[in-house]
């Protein structure tokens, strides 16, 4: 891994804290979690602009593979693995710990940490990384609307099916094609594990999403008929 790799995520692990503690200083009535999740919001947002802007050719969003990285694609990655290293410390001080959510956040540590040490496979981690982060954004989001007063209404609503049909797309349909290519190519053999480690995360995922998802129609439906 090359120095100025290096720097990048020390400093991006160091911005991530230093934002998260100023939120938290900013919004003291406001939870851990809370303050969090605002933290993460900012980060899905740049790891999805960072990834789009290192995409060579969109006609093929992850061409070329199994090559040397690009140094917008070693950017938009070191970004990214700062904040997950900064969220995996944080899920370990909040109360709702989370075994799955820990295990995915170790998968994707490993996996991009490997890119960037190997320097290869940049675009087929920045089209992961593209695909994993483009729903988070309504996931935060409807976490926040609970706390701001929002539970069980129709914009909280809103906020669940979107966050719901934008994975489903994301990580079940263009997630498994992302690990088909990175299978069927000469990557090293950490990634191909940990590309596999994050779809059985994702299909899990999406298997407890569907759940919620029927549960708050079932529930909104009932209520209607009563």
């Amino acid at each position: 891994m090359e120095d100025h790799v290096r720097n990048l995520l020390l400093l991006g692990v160091l911005s991530w804290t230093t934002a998260f503690l100023l939120i938290r200083k900013s919004l003291p009535n406001r939870s851990f979690e809370f303050c969090n999740r605002l933290v993460s919001t900012t980060h899905a947002i740049l790891a999805v602009t960072l990834s789009s802007l290192s995409v060579e050719d969109w006609k093929c969003p992850v061409c070329p593979v199994a090559l040397k990285s690009s140094p917008q694609q070693m950017r938009a990655l070191a970004v990214s693995l700062s904040y997950l290293i900064y969220d995996l410390v944080c899920c370990l001080f909040d109360k709702q710990f989370s075994l799955d959510n820990c295990f995915h956040h170790l998968v994707s540590i490993i996996g991009i940490g490997a890119g960037l040490v190997y320097e290869k496979c940049g675009s087929e981690l920045v089209a992961a990384l593209w695909v994993t982060e483009l729903s988070s954004p309504f996931l935060h989001l409807r976490e926040l609307l609970k706390e701001l007063g929002y539970r069980d209404t129709d914009l909280n609503l809103a906020a669940d099916v979107l966050f719901a049909v934008i994975f489903a797309i994301a990580r079940m349909v263009a997630g498994p094609y992302i690990l088909y290519v990175t299978l069927s190519t000469s990557n090293p053999l950490i990634i191909k594990i940990m590309a596999v480690g994050l779809q059985l995360v994702s299909a899990f995922w999406f298997y407890k999403i569907a759940r919620m998802v029927k549960y708050k129609l079932t529930k909104r439906n009932n209520l209607k008929v009563a």
